[in-house]
């Protein structure tokens, strides 16, 4: 099945990169090889490579695949590269090999670089070759894994580097320049098993159908928003058809170049599964490079960035080195804040899961414009009108009124005046355009989510996703040691697959569920015990022996409430991650995107209880700036800046931050708790949106210049959307419907105010609102108390002299024959508030599926093209067949063998 790529052939205007490219891809004769039988603990699951594996073999070239009786016979595996000190001998071997690694040092690998020049002037490329290729400059780089000499997994590591090369993997040792303990794995995929596993991944390559559409956009006016293409090299899109590539009908793809054919990130990913697969020692689970990993058996592992950021010469004359430097010349500085993102690079470099991040990111930002403006707009609006509002000014002028404590005992009696400051700056976020703003924002968040979802096609689209579906998606490793002895037909590709049974897999989400249950319990425990803590410390801190504290009793026991919350909050955070992480895993799903949905959602939920922690990933987030600033100071001064910038490339990415264990699930996370604070809250806040925006201009750029930068190259991978957090995004979007009406109806003054101003105030019966009609809200929403009622252990401190005193309340007088009753005027407001309620949900749910049924999830040029592309894809395939049986015609008509009612 053909699939429609725009972007597939990307090209950059790459300063002397072609040539380069073009002189060192070529394959490479192995190097030096030891002569010992090995043996090898395969994996089912692998395509087979060969019965036996003979290390004697021939290391005069690497052979192609050959084809015997319908079998594939794939070369015998001799690429392992061990460099030698002058001391040692061939023959000479000690665990791991480390006693024939080459040491490491700042011009070990400037002989063979010297001899690599490309260009027509014969200048040197040794900045851009440095740390990128084996030491015969042919070999690039697919893979680094890392680990140290001192570790005691040595038997694990040489049975799991046994069959990486039974795979046909080469390899190549090389000691750290900074730490001789340190040594780097170097691994490179020769052709024959790029093209093996590529078929096996059902990878998607260039079919050999290509056509260009043209544009017709030279005499559009030039935006200072996009890239000028003429001073800054751009990319150049081209059109072509992909296919899942197969060996059987190679000759039908577009290859140009065997060694750029697959690029970097494609290399990166086959390498990955392969190592992802491979065993380590005889047992069920015993396979994969992450367990490897998580018991240090190995330090890190990770593709390769290619080369450095910075460049001495400028982009605008000489063009970019590589395309992490093009990357931060356009995307990644703080320069080009304002200029849109040139996703199909970040895709190209950094697969499409994170680039469809950096797209919903910039399309949520976009989106934050209208809804920071109407914010701002009901701000200045509250502003404008204070000096007209009437309960603001019948608090300010009410000095003889006195209002009873806050607490028992120790808290005094005060004037209601002395909440004037308090009442003016409410009614800059509780006013007449309030609602307005909330029923704005409830309609804001579907527009934003359905027009998503159209903007998510078109990348798709553009990206070759727009079928990709998870059938295409590798089974998890350890879905596949787990079940690998049960299987079944798959009914899509017809391949048996590992198989989980029905009520294996229920029995697992009960206990998963189950235990999700019991931890946000222990969330909701710990905020309501925060709760219980300000009730009762706010008594303690009034009568504290120093005037200090006594007289500053709220915010004592506001700061202590907050010192006590966030310790929590890094406790349990610690605790939910290693409960979520453990939960997941006992679900055994069965690829990697049903994975991370499953941990996404129970994070989500442990952090959405508690919206707090957003300050534990910032202070987070900080702490890795600063461990790279550190590590870099270390190296300077050890090393000197010259001799760090001779390092390398495995050396300079070893010393950068690994990222996040989970992946993309903080960045998400942050931006996702900012959404419910922008969207839930935002009748308590108007400014939440403009306030989003401004951060979010600044996260765009900062988390590129993160990507870029500060951590390891990430691999890269595929993805069809954001996953399970639009559906999260669609729960906040109705959670903020509900809550919004219960803030407005129950916190805020809005329907006590409408209430007295219909029924009670001075234009009562008059079907008028204004503030004239306010006169006397303030007196009639105080109740009166006598303070002789008061209990003896809650009796303020007082001499004598206050016999009444007032609070926030609508109940009779102490006078009256039922002291202290609810009044008519109560129970016409707790209508109103549950009338309200309800009017404003189905109102606002109305106009939000009003709006999801109006707005399809395909634009219709989108639509038009797919279903164009569909049309000629079946022309084409019709004409070719049509041209194929015209010369099997011919071909019987040359060899006598034509026949009659032959078709067509």
């Amino acid at each position: 099945m053909l699939r429609f790529n725009r972007s597939q052939g990307i090209s950059l205007s790459i300063h002397g990169a072609e040539k380069q490219i073009r002189n060192h891809h070529k394959r490479s004769a192995p190097c030096h090889h030891t002569s010992e039988r090995l043996p090898v603990v395969r994996h089912s699951s692998l395509p087979p490579v060969r019965k036996s594996i003979n290390m004697e073999e021939s290391s005069s070239g690497s052979p192609d695949s050959a084809v015997t009786n319908g079998k594939v016979h794939h070369p015998a595996i001799k690429d392992v590269r061990i460099f030698l000190d002058g001391s040692e001998g061939v023959n000479s071997s000690s665990k791991d090999d480390d006693s024939l690694l080459h040491p490491g040092n700042l011009t070990s690998t400037s002989e063979d670089r010297s001899r690599l020049e490309t260009g027509k002037d014969g200048v040197k490329e040794t900045s851009k070759l440095s740390g990128l290729f084996f030491r015969d400059g042919k070999c690039r780089i697919d893979y680094i894994v890392v680990y140290r000499k001192s570790s005691p997994q040595t038997e694990k590591r040489e049975v799991f580097e046994r069959n990486i090369r039974a795979e046909g993997l080469q390899m190549e040792k090389e000691s750290s320049i900074t730490n001789s303990d340190i040594i780097f794995l170097k691994l490179h995929a020769p052709w024959e098993v790029l093209c093996r596993y590529a078929e096996l991944m059902n990878i998607r390559m260039p079919f050999r159908m290509e056509k260009r559409i043209s544009r017709f956009r030279g005499w559009l006016p030039r935006k200072p928003m996009k890239f000028d293409k003429e001073t800054l090299p751009d990319l150049e899109e081209n059109d072509s058809y992909t296919a899942p590539f197969s060996q059987q009908r190679i000759h039908h793809f577009i290859i140009h170049n065997k060694d750029t054919f697959f690029n970097n990130a494609t290399r990166s990913r086959i390498v990955h599964h392969i190592l992802q697969r491979i065993k380590y020692e005889e047992g069920k689970n015993k396979i994969g490079l992450n367990r490897l990993l998580s018991n240090n058996s190995y330090e890190a592992a990770f593709p390769l960035h290619e080369g450095s950021y910075r460049s001495k010469n400028s982009i605008r004359t000489h063009g970019a080195d590589n395309h992490r430097h093009l990357l931060y010349e356009c995307w990644a500085w703080w320069g080009v804040w304002y200029k849109y993102q040139p996703l199909d690079l970040v895709r190209q470099y950094f697969g499409e899961k994170i680039g469809l991040y950096f797209a919903w990111l910039g399309w949520y930002t976009g989106m934050l414009f209208p809804a920071a403006f109407v914010g701002l707009l009901v701000f200045l609006y509250g502003v404008f009108t204070l000096d007209y509002c009437q309960v603001s000014k019948e608090v300010c002028q009410a000095s003889d009124i006195i209002m009873c404590p806050l607490c028992d005992k120790y808290c005094p009696y005060m004037k209601l005046s002395d909440s004037c400051v308090y009442a003016k700056v409410t009614h800059l976020f509780d006013n007449g355009a309030t609602v307005f703003f909330a029923v704005f924002m409830a309609v804001w968040a579907t527009v934003f989510l359905e027009f998503w979802k159209r903007r998510r096609a078109v990348i798709a689209y553009d990206w070759d996703l727009i079928d990709w579906e998870e059938e295409e998606e590798e089974i998890r490793p350890q879905f596949e040691a787990k079940y690998s002895k049960k299987e079944r037909v798959n009914p899509i590709s017809g391949k048996p697959e590992p198989y989980q049974a029905f009520t294996d897999k229920c029995s697992r989400l009960i206990v998963s569920a189950s235990g999700i249950f019991f931890m946000i319990l222990v969330v909701i425990a710990a905020v309501f015990g925060i709760v219980i803590y300000r009730v009762v410390t706010v008594s303690t801190f009034a009568a504290f022996e120093w005037a200090l504290i006594r007289k500053n009793s709220q915010v004592a026991t506001t700061g202590t409430a907050v010192c006590i919350n966030f310790c929590i909050i890094m406790l349990l955070n610690v605790l939910y991650e290693k409960v979520a992480l453990i939960l997941t895993n006992l679900e055994q799903p069965r690829t990697e995107s049903e994975w991370e949905n499953s941990f996404t959602l129970k994070m989500f939920l442990f952090q959405f209880v508690n919206l707090n922690s957003s300050t534990f990933y910032i202070a987070f987030f900080l702490g890795r700036l600063i461990q790279n600033w550190w590590t870099r100071r270390r190296l300077r001064q050890e090393h000197g800046h010259e001799a760090m910038a001779s390092f390398p490339q495995w050396e300079k990415d070893f010393n950068l931050q690994p990222m996040n264990d989970y992946g993309l699930f903080d960045e998400y996370l942050e931006m996702i708790l900012q959404f419910g604070f922008t969207t839930i809250f935002v009748a308590a806040f108007p400014l939440a949106p403009l306030l989003a925006l401004l951060n979010n201009i600044i996260e765009i750029r900062l988390d590129a210049y993160k990507f870029v930068t500060q951590w390891r190259r990430p691999l890269a991978s595929r993805a069809k959307d954001i996953g399970i957090w639009y559906g999260i995004l669609e729960g906040i979007g109705i959670l903020s419907v509900i809550t919004n009406a219960f803030v407005i109806a129950v916190t805020s003054d809005f329907i006590p105010r409408l209430v007295y101003a219909y029924k009670y105030g001075p234009c009562a019966g008059q079907g008028q609102a204004g503030e004239k009609c306010m006169v006397g809200y303030v007196n009639a929403s105080l109740s009166v108390f006598q303070v002789s009622d008061f209990e003896n252990r809650s009796e303020p401190k007082t001499d004598g002299s206050i016999k009444y005193c007032r609070y926030r309340d609508y109940r009779d007088p102490p006078n009256s024959k039922e002291p202290y009753s609810y009044t008519l005027q109560f129970w016409h407001v707790l209508a109103a508030r549950l009338a309200f309620i309800i009017v404003f949900e189905h109102m606002v749910f109305t106009i939000k599926n009003l709006i999801s049924y109006l707005i399809p999830d395909l634009p219709k040029d989108l639509r038009d093209r797919m279903r164009r592309e569909k049309y000629l894809i079946q022309e084409m395939m019709y004409e070719a067949e049509l041209d194929r049986l015209q010369k099997e015609r011919n071909e019987r008509k040359k060899n006598g063998k034509s026949h009659h009612n032959e078709w067509p």
